[in-house]
């Protein structure tokens, strides 16, 4: 099992998190007709200038990203990317778990958005998520805070 942990991202992880996520998006983004390096690099920007981004560490390497962002009704989930070498082997699902529960913790609904026709929306259905709304290229999904019988 691999030990990871979360970290800030500083103005220096930009590039090499910009390259993550091309790396990681475009095969998708191309498949639907929405690559273009400008266009990933804005909409990262936009992401990364927001509070909430993290590091997701393996050691002292950045194995990717995620966005946390606690809002007044619901929590939002994007910009979650790992590098190649930390796929398909459960460490997506142990990071994915942990910001579930902090989300739960908040007493706080989680959103995020899938590409259309993604494999990753099996992945969120999987973990209690539904759709809620579409875009031209995006689903909406939310998964509301799982509450003990005690709450």
């Amino acid at each position: 099992m691999t030990d990871w942990r979360f970290g800030p991202a500083r103005e220096a992880d930009f590039e090499p998190l910009l390259a993550l996520r091309i790396e990681v998006m475009r095969s998708h983004l191309e498949r639907v007709g929405r690559f273009t390096p400008e266009r990933s690099r804005a909409v990262f920007r936009g992401h990364f200038d927001e509070p909430g981004l993290r590091l997701i560490l393996v050691g002292d390497d950045i194995a990717g990203c995620v966005g946390f962002r606690d809002g007044p009704a619901f929590v939002t989930l994007d910009s979650f990317y790992l590098a190649t070498p930390f796929q398909n082997a459960g460490l997506g699902s142990r990071i994915f778990k942990a910001l579930l529960a902090e989300s739960d913790v908040l007493g706080k609904p989680m959103r995020l958005e899938v590409l259309k026709q993604s494999p990753a929306d099996r992945f969120y259905l999987r973990h209690g998520f539904v759709p809620i709304g579409e875009g031209a290229h995006d689903v909406l999904f939310e998964r509301p805070p799982f509450r003990t019988s005690g709450s």
